[in-house]
């Protein structure tokens, strides 16, 4: 049974602590104060990082990296361990917090979850669907097309897929239309065929952080302007001066495109600072609005706007 469809009663399982909530809305914050409240009780936990921006060595500042003060000194893992210039999948992602997550229970700690990244999430709980690999000349075929187009012959042959995928989503489109043509199955086929998730090998403890709206907004107002006077000009300017393919998840980060557009003086600062922190909402409420809908029913929810782990942790605290 999926991780996503129920949580079951396994305390002999070893623990997992998950903290899941939109940019901005305090996770990190709750994370180290719940791995403090795990160690005040003879253990250690370690926070592990499942956003995707906070993967990348090249984005500390935009991505909100905890800093070392913020730390407390409790270990934090999977930040900031993939460089730019390689993109970190889900698959990718899942894999690499599978070991974590193996070695820091092989030494009795408590792996603590915290992003808001969605498909990371499920990817790593319920598992990965086994597509193979794409055949080049399908996908050099199928990424020529302009998007219309793509959707139109999706349409024929998945409309399954088409009918849930908005016709403007390019990547989307682009990847369900070269799977069904690579491998004559369509991607909800494959994904029905899921491997590798952890969901039942542990004893899962999520909270999910769904903080006031007004008050979220506000947070990433902030939160956008604090960047831009703490090293993320400094930070676009070092990315930009690699040279990257733009098409790489490090270079479509949130506040790149404003901070790239604010050295190449097309944009003022004020005008960067409304369109960065317009993005950074509008993110936001993305996450928000899959994190309400999408995660399990049975996972807590909380909407304060603080957040007190001996609450929201009982369970795990108390074994």
């Amino acid at each position: 049974m999926s991780t996503f469809e129920s949580l079951e009663d396994r305390r002999e399982l070893p623990p997992l602590a998950l903290i899941a909530g939109p940019t901005a809305s305090g996770k990190s914050d709750l994370a180290v104060r719940l791995a403090l409240a795990i160690k005040a009780r003879g253990k250690d936990g370690v926070v592990i990082n499942a956003d995707s921006a906070q993967v990348y060595a090249d984005l500390t500042v935009l991505s909100a990296r905890p800093s070392q003060e913020e730390m407390h000194g409790i270990e934090h893992r999977l930040f900031g361990t993939w460089d730019g210039a390689e993109a970190c999948s889900a698959a990718d992602w899942a894999t690499a917090a599978r070991e974590v997550i193996t070695e820091v229970h092989a030494r009795g700690a408590v792996p603590i979850l915290v992003g808001g990244t969605g498909l990371y999430l499920r990817t790593l709980l319920d598992g990965i669907a086994p597509v193979p690999p794409i055949a080049p000349e399908v996908r050099a075929e199928v990424r020529a097309l302009p998007t219309a187009a793509a959707y139109a012959a999706l349409q024929g042959e998945d409309p399954g897929r088409a009918a849930i995928l908005a016709p403007g989503d390019s990547t989307r489109v682009a990847r369900a239309l070269e799977v069904v043509r690579s491998t004559g199955k369509s991607l909800a086929d494959w994904q029905s065929e899921l491997t590798g998730g952890i969901g039942e090998q542990v004893s899962l403890h999520p909270a999910v952080l769904l903080p006031p709206r007004d008050w979220l907004y506000a947070r990433c107002d902030q939160r956008f302007v604090q960047m831009l006077d703490s090293g993320a000009v400094e930070e676009v300017r070092a990315l930009l001066d690699r040279r990257l393919d733009p098409d790489l998840p490090v270079m479509r980060a949130i506040g790149v495109a404003e901070v790239a557009e604010l050295l190449a003086g097309s944009l003022t600062r004020a005008e960067a600072e409304a369109r960065g922190a317009q993005a950074t909402r509008n993110y936001a409420k993305r996450q928000f609005t899959w994190l309400r809908n999408q995660s399990p029913p049975e996972w807590p929810r909380t909407e304060a706007q603080s957040f007190d782990p001996e609450v929201l942790f009982v369970s795990l605290l108390r074994n």
